[in-house]
């Protein structure tokens, strides 16, 4: 039978972490979902640790090398069968309640296309670094463009990143799937384009959580990052008439560009504290 929920986790190198975020998966309350790992030709060993886990729910792909972050999150989702995706990052972990209090949701709210909570960020040794981050405020059901708009006058990824998210699949193929025209920006461009589909539920609970990595954040990847962020929300406005004025650009632009510098101090501060302890 067809499951309820693809879990899905495009995994690249990920061998230190990865058996963590299938066990957070498989502990799920909720247990009608599949669970498919791709591993992008990783040189550590991830493909030999999803491999281990023997559960029939299980279905383990290879990616060949190249396409980027894109060509694995497509790969894994045009092998979900479920009504319901979730991608989670193969470093990243779920709240064992994380697909029921979701797919309630959903069950809750006929018209949704997207569900997105709160996530945890954690360091590289699940230290909590910030307890309930994202959401921009939205809280239950809430309009797509309502959510889009939110999305962009924050000039961040008030979604928050895939663990956090569950939508339909149909809707998800009927974007195109995973949408790279700004590759800093994958995530929250696809859910974007989810949500002007419909409405969004908003779940001010973490029920995931995301590994900051603590490697290199440049001034230059910094500014890469908010200048991607202003040439989504300029084509975003160009694209869907009557969603974004000016104004809203405007605004969306500049704290793009001070959250892109925040996030490097984080990432500084992060380093500086994991390199101390170790």
């Amino acid at each position: 039978m067809t499951p309820r929920v693809s879990v899905v986790v495009p995994a690249y190198n990920n061998a230190e972490y990865l058996a963590e975020t299938i066990d957070s998966i498989l502990a799920q309350t909720f247990t009608d979902f599949e669970l498919v790992i791709a591993d992008h030709s990783s040189t550590d060993g991830t493909l030999a640790v999803a491999q281990k886990f023997d559960d029939p729910r299980i279905r383990v792909l290879t990616t060949p090398a190249g396409g980027g972050a894109q060509a694995n999150w497509n790969r894994v989702t045009e092998e979900a069968t479920g009504e319901l995706i979730k991608l989670v990052c193969g470093d990243d972990t779920i709240a064992p309640t994380a697909l029921a209090t979701q797919v309630q949701a959903f069950d809750d709210n006929p018209t949704a296309v997207l569900v997105a909570s709160q996530r945890t960020l954690i360091d590289a040794y699940g230290k909590t670094v910030i307890a309930a981050r994202g959401l921009g405020g939205l809280h239950g059901r809430v309009s797509g463009r309502v959510a889009a708009r939110t999305a962009v006058r924050a000039g961040a990824n008030i979604f928050g990143e895939p663990g956090g998210v569950v939508m339909k699949l149909s809707e998800l193929r009927h974007v195109g799937l995973w949408d790279n025209s700004h590759p800093y920006l994958i995530d929250q461009a696809t859910f974007i384009a989810v949500a002007l589909r419909g409405d969004i539920v908003a779940i001010p609970q973490p029920l995931a959580s995301f590994r900051i990595n603590s490697g290199q954040w440049s001034v230059e990847l910094a500014t890469q990052q908010a200048r991607q962020a202003a040439d989504f929300h300029r084509s975003l406005q160009a694209q869907v008439p009557g969603l974004l004025t000016d104004t809203d650009v405007r605004i969306g632009n500049a704290k793009a560009l001070m959250t892109s510098f925040m996030r490097r101090a984080v990432y500084l501060l992060l380093r500086h504290r994991m390199s101390r302890s170790s």
